[in-house]
């Protein structure tokens, strides 16, 4: 399961301030980001709670209007639309959360520039694929999964297919750090620990939450992991 993790945290650095001389241009592009990349951080860890409660109020919804509206779906590849529409729904849940956080962090990257091609490409694709991310429209599982079911278990409506590739085709950019390193500032260190530490907090979360929320509303719905 995917929530806001901190590979979103965008320009935040593993490595410490390069004395090698760097220009000025990159140098406050990076400082902005970090400054940007600390505020979303922030933000990440607040919304795991949120986003979680969300989440758990979202499974007993279900649970009230179709419960096991999915039971007696074949475990084969053809039913794995279905079970991924959950990991999107709870996507939705998740990064709308943070959706407020990613918008504000989003307009602080668009304007900035680096001198390397590289960086402006990863920067302005993470802000692209985030706030998509932030958007994806929570889809009416009970509805899909009883369309599913009164097929047969045979058709998956074409909106559900075209959901799910949407969200699997965003990606979060790998964010260059060795391109980056010669431009953070000293003074922007605590900055940078503040993100790393968020960042761990966020995984560790995601690693625990993603995954049992994601077999509950499975469980909840009938359907097959």
């Amino acid at each position: 399961m995917r929530r806001l993790v901190v590979p979103l945290i965008m320009l935040t650095l593993a490595m410490a301030p390069s004395p090698a001389p760097a220009s000025p241009q990159d140098v406050a592009a990076t400082h902005a980001a970090i400054v940007a990349g600390y505020a979303l951080a922030r933000a990440g860890v607040a919304t795991i709670d949120i986003a979680q409660s969300k989440i758990e109020s979202f499974n007993r919804k279900l649970a009230a209007e179709c419960p096991g509206v999915g039971r007696g779906t074949p475990e084969t590849e053809a039913s794995q639309p279905m079970s991924y529409e959950v990991a999107v729904a709870l996507w939705s849940i998740a990064y709308g959360s943070a959706a407020g956080p990613i918008n504000t962090f989003a307009r602080a990257i668009r304007p900035l520039r680096w001198t390397s091609a590289r960086i402006n490409r990863v920067a302005h694709t993470l802000v692209a694929s985030l706030t998509a991310l932030a958007t994806i429209p929570l889809p009416d599982l009970c509805s899909d999964v009883r369309a599913w079911s009164a097929s047969g278990f045979t058709t998956i409506t074409r909106h559900v297919i075209e959901l799910d590739r949407r969200v699997e085709s965003l990606e979060l950019p790998e964010i260059p750090w060795r391109l980056l390193a010669p431009y953070v500032r000293r003074g922007d260190a605590d900055l940078v620990r503040y993100i790393r530490r968020a960042e761990r907090k966020v995984a560790e979360a995601e690693f625990v939450l993603g995954q049992k929320d994601w077999y509950q509303v499975l469980e909840t719905l009938g359907l097959p992991p």
